[in-house]
């Protein structure tokens, strides 16, 4: 990797948006305290990614690249068993003051790239983990490349327009309940920059629900849920296209599913070409 547009480069850019200051006022440190310090650690994490690798085992590979050495103004990097002790201490506390370091990160880059969206769109899915051993929380679900096996099933939240993650966490391998996905919609927006005004919630029949509907509403989100359970009675009359042409047609009515508090607009479109249509809220 060249050093003046790899790992200097990347050290340039962190100095510039003044990430070390971040780091500092907003991460909650866990009570082991390494020789190199918390962000140090933090940073080490952060090259081995960049450089290429995805274990912490991997250090043993860089423990004595004079490059990363200087970076970090020592000898010889910590052994990887001291790396993956530090992640083990690791916490909840601490994945949310990552998720702040992150947020007040976004922020500073945003302001020096003058990227003002007023308005995004948030994604918001689960994916399967495969694990192996007993590990608390795994479970048996839906697990397409290893079925039968146990797993986590995380959410992960990204901002559309700029593909950057925003939130989510580790989570037992079942499917989020209504009040699981309503509590991760209320955490957005603490996690947004200033600039945004409007934010569109995309998701799909998972996380359906008067609860998460209902939150949305709240904090004055828009919202686009996928449908796999209602029923909602669809007028044959009101078809219709956005553009003269088009072979996609839609309808729209307004329903109100059992258990919710009011109606929501429920919108189906059909796709001539694939003889199936699909429903949303």
């Amino acid at each position: 990797m060249s050093p003046f547009g790899g790992l200097l480069g990347l050290v340039k850019f962190l100095d510039l948006v003044k990430f070390a200051e971040i780091f500092n006022e907003f991460y909650k440190p866990p009570p082991r305290e390494p020789k190199l310090g918390h962000y140090s650690m933090l940073l080490g994490h952060v090259m081995l990614l960049f450089i290429g690798f995805n274990r912490v085992w991997h250090f043993i590979y860089i423990q004595l690249d004079s490059m990363l050495c200087s970076i970090f103004n020592t000898l010889k990097l910590p052994n990887a068993s001291t790396y993956w002790r530090y992640v083990n201490s690791l916490g909840i506390n601490e994945g949310q003051s990552l998720l702040k370091v992150m947020s007040a990160l976004r922020e500073r880059v945003w302001h020096l790239c003058e990227i003002d969206f007023e308005s995004i769109h948030i994604d918001i899915d689960t994916t399967v983990e495969t694990i192996y051993g007993n590990q608390q929380g795994g479970r048996k679900r839906h697990n397409t490349y290893n079925r039968g096996k146990e797993a986590f099933r995380p959410v992960l939240c990204f901002i559309e327009e700029t593909r950057e993650y925003i939130a989510g966490k580790l989570r037992v391998g079942e499917t989020m309940g209504g009040v699981e996905v309503a509590a991760q919609i209320r955490s957005f927006k603490k996690y947004l920059p200033d600039c945004v005004k409007h934010v569109i919630i995309r998701g799909d029949g998972e996380f359906i629900s008067w609860e998460s509907v209902k939150v949305a509403i709240t904090e004055s989100y828009d919202y686009i849920f996928g449908n796999k359970s209602c029923t909602p009675s669809f007028d044959a009359s009101k078809w219709y296209k956005v553009r003269k042409g088009d072979s996609i047609e839609y309808n729209e009515c307004y329903y109100q599913p059992t258990g919710w508090e009011q109606a929501c607009r429920f919108v189906c479109v059909f796709r001539p070409t694939l003889t199936t249509y699909s429903g949303g809220v």
